[in-house]
């Protein structure tokens, strides 16, 4: 009787998943390096630019400048980021600014102490943040029609405290911490807004309540559906922007020495033109802390060799407004899908010839 030998079938490469290899993973890092690798490339040749048409750009004092007034929108920006995120919006965030600064101002000229005054007006703004959840989370009102009220709400509010055209700081320890204090050599508004980038990139990347805010933003619903404390992290999300704005008042106000209701005007635009000139999608889901403060960077770099070669302030809204329109084309609108798509049908290997 003869005995038959069951063979097992060859294997086929396509029946057990490899292991990506070195290439593959380089390539997949590489992918999700590049959006910050092309903003960095970006301002590098900006600076270059400044450096060419200004001989004042690359001195000291101007980049002393620079960075201490990007330092305000950077940490603005950061708690916007935040909110676009999840495909809202924040218009209030210049309004708190200048409600800090007044807030701080009075508390500091009524002999509080700072430590106290700080913690006081960061509660403040905090509230007006939380205030922005609740409107948009229970009353089902729009992102921005809530903030934009907001807006108008705060800055009478402050304008109504105030009483006087501005208000002076001259408390030392204050103007120390947020101003001229250094560490280790640096600036402490630049020490603040580099601590608050990391911890708000660690959270973004790292925690539940960062992704979930990634989810909120690619599909609320999904999110939802799924379990996820949507209404909760709303409300998180708007009062971290208030308390991000009212600390970027802070270091406004020890800036200036000098509590307004002024102070705030236009702040709210430079915040969302930075996170979105960083890649962030304003249909929420995409983007990163880090990218949205290059973006900060980017801009205040662009506007400060407008203003060193003497362009006025006019032209220097329309350049702004040209670069926010191609940011928002490239991020949110399918833009780089679509010049590649062009690229790609007009100029790839693979075009089709005629017979």
């Amino acid at each position: 009787m003869s005995h038959t030998t069951l063979q097992s079938p060859p294997e086929r490469g396509g029946d057990r998943p490899q292991a990506p290899g070195a290439g593959a993973r380089l390539k997949d890092l590489a992918r999700r390096a590049l959006p910050k690798s092309y903003l960095i490339l970006v301002l590098i040749a900006i600076i270059v630019i400044g450096y060419y048409v200004s001989a004042d750009f690359l001195t000291i004092r101007n980049a002393e400048n620079v960075i201490a007034a990007a330092s305000i929108v950077a940490v603005l920006a950061i708690g916007q980021f935040f909110v676009i995120l999840t495909g809202g919006i924040d218009l209030s965030v210049g309004s708190i600014l200048a409600m800090s600064t007044v807030i701080v101002a009075l508390t500091l000229q009524s002999g509080m102490s700072a430590g106290l005054s700080v913690v006081f007006t960061l509660f403040c703004c905090a509230i007006a943040g939380f205030i922005n959840g609740l409107l948009v989370v229970w009353l089902h009102i729009p992102p921005f029609i809530a903030t934009l009220a907001m807006m108008s709400a705060v800055k009478g509010f402050s304008y109504i405290i105030q009483s006087t055209s501005l208000i002076q700081i001259l408390d030392q320890s204050f103007i120390e911490a947020f101003a001229t204090g250094t560490v280790l050599g640096v600036r402490n508004p630049v020490v603040i807004f580099i601590v608050v980038a990391v911890i708000a990139a660690l959270v973004a990347k790292f925690t539940t309540f960062g992704r979930s805010l990634y989810a909120i933003g690619g599909n609320p619903e999904a999110a939802r559906l799924s379990g996820l404390p949507v209404a909760r992290n709303l409300i998180i999300t708007y009062t971290l922007s208030g308390l991000l704005a009212g600390l970027a008042g802070l270091i406004a106000a020890a800036q200036l020495r000098q509590g307004s209701s002024l102070i705030g005007v236009g702040y709210e635009l430079d915040a969302i033109a930075a996170v979105v000139v960083g890649g962030a999608s304003l249909m929420g889901g995409k983007g990163d802390p880090i990218s949205a403060v290059i973006g900060v960077f980017v801009l205040a770099t662009i506007i400060n060799i407008m203003n060193l070669v003497g362009i006025s302030s006019e032209p220097q809204l329309v350049i702004k407004g040209a670069v926010i329109v191609i940011a928002v084309f490239l991020s949110s609108a399918g833009g780089v899908q679509r010049i590649s798509g062009f690229f790609s049908r007009h100029f790839g290997r693979g075009r089709a010839r005629p017979v």
